[in-house]
C-alpha cells in the first residue's frame, strides 16, 4: 500500500485532504457552457480508489458530498464515476465573490475594522473621514474623496456597509464571455442584473462604491425616513387646531440625533435587499467591487481583470452638481449625499437649489427647528405646475421658511466663528434689485445632478457622451456602440428610481433578446414629497400651449372634498383633457396623499380610459380620491350644452 493511500479506516478529513491535493481543479466547458473551478467525478474516483475498490471509492465520495465538502455544480447528482462536474465548497466563493476572513476564521467586516474589541460603539466618538482605505482589502483600492462614507460609523452604518460595501470582498475570477456586464449597482443596475440572471444570463455586476446607489444610501430611503419624523413633529404642533389640548408648541423638542439614528437603523434594515452576498450567492451574479474602465468595444477592466461581454449596460448614475460659486469649494458645504451624516441640527440652514431635494430637505429641517432659507437662481420648482408650486410655497412660508427666488450667489466664505457668509445678488422680475449677505451655520447644495461619465474609458468603447447631459442613447436605450446600453440618471433627465427600474426592464429585452422596447413608450409619474405633496403625470399646460394643442382644464379644490375638509388638508386635483374629448393628457395633484392618488390617473392614461369613465368609478366615501371622480363629473357636465339641456327639458316635460 502506498504511503499516501486512503484506507477504509481513515476518516473523511483525510480523504478530503488527499482529494483536494490530487484532483485537477480547473475551468471546464460542456456544450458551450463554462463551469469554473470544477473537478470531474471519474477523476476524483481515481484518486479515492487508491487502496480500495472502485465501489468503495464511490461510497467515500458520496460521504464527502453528503458532508458538504463539495457538491455537483448544478446540485442535480450524487457523486458518480462519470464525466460530471463537482466543486469544492471553499471554491464556491471564488466563483461568486466572498468576504475575506481574519486569522481566527471570522469574516472581516466593517464592524471588525471599526470596533476591534467588539464593544458597543457610541455615536459621539465615531466620525468618519471623507474617504477610507481598508488595508486588508487586496481587491478594494482606496476610495476617492468623491465617495462619502456613511457617518457616524456606528453599528447601523457598519451593518449597512457590510451589506453593500463588504470589507475585503474578494472578486471572482472572470470565466469566459458574459452575456451582460452591468456597470453601476444603483436601482437601474440592480434590476438589470437581477432580471437578466433570473432568466439564465451569465451576468457580471461592477460597483465602485456602495450597492444600492443613491436611492438606498443617500436618496429615497434616508430622505423619506426623516420626512416621516418631520411630519410627526408638525402634526403634534398642529394638534391644538384639531381639539387636542395640553400641548404647548414651545415645549415640543426634537431629538435630532435620535431622528438620524432611526434613519440609519431603518436604512441598514432595508439594505439586505441590495447586499453583495445576495446578488452573488442567491442570484449567481459575479459581483466585482471597483472602478470599471472600458478597454474596447466589448471589454471592460476592473481591478486589473478583463471581462468580455456580448452586451453591457452603463448604470453609473449621477452626483450632486456643485455650482461654480467663488469660495464654495473651500468650505465644508453639504450635498444630498453628505447631509445624512449630520448628528446635530444646524440652527440656520441655507439651501442652494429649489428642486425636489431642496424643498423636501428644507421643509423637514425647518420642522425640526432650523431657520431655513431656500435660494433659487430662477423660480421655485420651475418644472412643476405653477398652481401646485404656489400652494406648496404658501404652506412652507407659513411654517417659517424664507424663499429667495431669482437670486444669484456670488461668493461664499466660511469661518469657525462666523459660520457661512453668502454674498447674494437678487433681481426680482419687474421689480427692484437687491444685494446683501446671508449668514448661516450650514449650506446644502441641491442644485441638480451631473451624470457620472468621467474616467470610464468610454472613448475606447466608442460610446458618445456629454459631461453635462450624460450618455447619448436612442429610443431603445442603445449607445453609439450598439452592444452597450445605458439606464438611469446617467442618460435621462428623469432622475427617479422608478424610471431607472423600468428603463432596466426595457434593456433586458433589448440587449438579450433583440427586443424593440422604447423609452418613449413609458408613461412617467413623479412626486415631490413636500407637505402637501406634488404629484404629476403626463403633460403640463405649458407643454400643450407650446405644441399649440387645444385642451380643457378640470380642477377640483380640496375645500370642496369632504375628507380633505375633515382632515384640514389643502390642495387640489387638476386634470387636462383634449378639447371636446375626455382623453386625459396630464394631471397634477397637490395634497397630503397626492403620491398615492396619482397612480389612479396614471392607470387611466395607460389603459386609454377617459375622464368621463373615471366619473363612473365608485370611490369610497369619504376619501380625498373623490377629487378625481369630481373632475370626471365636471367633464360630464361640460357635455350638457344649452342645446342638449333644452332637448332634455322638453323631453322631460312630455313625461310629466
Amino acid at each position: 500500500m502506498k504511503k499516501d493511500a486512503v484506507t477504509a479506516k481513515e476518516d473523511l478529513t483525510t480523504a478530503y485532504e488527499l482529494l483536494r491535493e490530487k484532483v485537477d481543479v480547473r475551468d471546464r466547458t460542456y456544450k458551450g457552457d463554462m463551469y469554473p473551478l470544477c473537478f470531474v467525478g471519474s477523476e476524483a474516483a481515481d484518486v479515492l480508489e487508491v487502496g480500495r475498490s472502485r465501489s468503495e471509492a464511490i461510497e467515500v465520495g458520496n460521504k464527502l458530498l453528503e458532508s458538504g465538502y463539495f457538491h455537483h455544480v448544478l446540485n442535480e447528482h450524487k457523486f458518480k464515476d462519470r464525466y460530471l462536474f463537482y466543486r469544492f465548497k471553499e471554491d464556491e466563493g471564488k466563483v461568486h465573490g466572498e468576504t475575506a476572513r481574519l486569522e481566527d476564521g471570522e469574516a472581516i467586516s466593517w464592524a471588525s475594522k471599526i470596533f476591534p474589541s467588539h464593544s458597543s460603539p457610541t455615536v459621539s466618538n465615531l466620525q468618519s473621514e471623507s474617504y477610507i482605505h481598508l488595508p486588508d482589502a487586496p481587491s478594494s483600492p482606496a476610495l476617492s474623496k468623491e465617495h462619502v462614507v456613511p457617518a457616524p460609523l456606528d453599528e447601523h452604518n457598519a451593518r449597512l456597509l457590510d451589506n453593500v460595501r463588504p470589507a475585503s470582498w474578494i472578486d471572482p475570477a472572470p470565466h469566459g464571455r458574459y452575456n451582460l456586464v452591468v456597470i453601476g449597482a444603483g436601482a437601474g443596475g440592480l434590476v438589470t442584473a437581477a432580471g437578466s440572471a433570473g432568466i439564465g444570463a451569465k451576468v457580471a455586476l461592477i460597483e465602485e462604491w456602495m450597492l444600492g446607489g443613491d436611492c438606498l444610501n443617500v436618496g429615497c430611503v434616508p430622505s423619506k425616513a426623516i420626512i416621516r419624523s418631520a411630519h410627526a413633529v408638525h402634526e403634534v404642533r398642529e394638534a391644538a387646531s384639531l381639539g387636542v389640548l395640553g400641548i404647548n408648541r414651545e415645549d415640543i423638542k426634537v431629538d435630532f440625533g435620535a431622528v438620524m439614528e432611526r434613519m440609519r437603523r431603518l436604512r441598514a434594515d432595508i439594505s439586505h435587499n441590495d447586499a453583495a452576498s445576495r446578488f452573488a450567492t442567491d442570484l449567481g451574479i459575479d459581483v466585482y467591487q471597483g472602478r470599471a474602465t472600458f478597454t474596447g468595444r466589448n471589454t471592460v477592466e476592473v481591478n486589473g481583470k478583463t471581462l468580455e461581454f456580448s452586451a453591457a449596460v452603463i448604470a453609473t448614475g449621477a452626483t450632486s452638481t456643485v455650482p461654480a460659486i467663488k469660495g464654495l469649494k473651500d468650505t465644508p458645504y453639504l450635498t444630498a449625499a453628505s447631509i445624512w451624516n449630520l448628528t446635530e441640527l444646524p440652527p440656520r440652514l441655507a439651501v442652494i437649489g429649489a428642486g425636489s431635494i431642496g424643498l423636501e430637505c428644507g421643509q423637514a429641517f425647518c420642522r425640526f427647528g432650523s431657520q431655513v432659507t431656500i435660494i433659487a437662481r430662477t423660480g421655485v420648482a420651475a418644472k412643476e405646475d405653477p398652481d401646485a408650486v404656489g400652494a406648496v410655497v404658501a404652506e412652507m412660508e407659513s411654517e417659517g421658511i424664507q424663499f429667495m427666488d431669482h437670486c444669484a450667489i456670488d461668493e461664499v466664505t466660511h469661518s469657525k466663528e462666523a459660520g457661512f457668509q453668502l454674498r447674494y445678488r437678487r433681481t426680482k422680475e419687474n421689480g427692484p434689485s437687491a444685494s446683501g449677505v446671508l449668514q448661516v451655520d450650514a449650506v446644502l447644495i441641491a442644485a441638480g445632478k451631473t451624470p457620472n461619465v468621467s474616467n470610464m474609458g468610454l472613448e475606447a468603447a466608442d460610446v458618445k457622451y456629454d459631461r453635462r447631459r450624460g450618455i447619448a442613447v436612442n429610443d431603445k436605450l442603445q449607445t453609439s456602440n450598439r452592444s452597450i446600453f445605458a439606464v438611469g440618471d446617467v442618460c435621462t433627465e428623469y432622475h427617479f428610481t422608478h424610471v431607472a427600474d423600468f428603463m432596466a426592464r426595457l434593456v433586458i429585452r433589448n440587449a438579450l433578446f433583440f427586443g424593440s422596447g422604447k423609452m418613449s413608450s413609458l408613461l412617467i409619474p413623479w412626486v415631490t414629497y413636500t407637505d402637501p405633496e406634488i404629484a404629476h403625470v403626463g403633460l403640463f399646460e405649458a407643454d400643450l400651449k407650446q405644441r399649440g394643442e387645444a385642451y380643457q382644464v378640470f380642477k377640483v379644490d380640496f375645500k370642496d372634498v369632504d375628507r380633505a375638509i375633515l382632515d384640514s388638508k389643502a390642495g387640489f386635483v387638476k386634470i387636462l383633457t383634449a378639447e371636446k374629448k375626455d382623453t386625459v393628457l396630464g394631471a397634477t395633484i397637490v395634497g397630503s396623499d397626492a403620491g398615492n392618488m396619482i397612480s389612479e390617473i396614471t392607470v387611466a392614461i395607460q389603459a386609454g380610459m377617459g375622464l368621463g369613465a373615471l366619473a363612473s368609478v365608485i370611490h369610497p366615501y369619504p376619501t380625498q380620491a373623490e377629487g378625481i371622480r369630481k373632475c370626471g363629473d365636471l367633464y360630464n357636465k361640460s357635455k350638457l350644452t344649452p342645446l342638449v339641456k333644452t332637448v332634455f327639458n322638453r323631453f322631460l316635460a312630455l313625461r310629466r
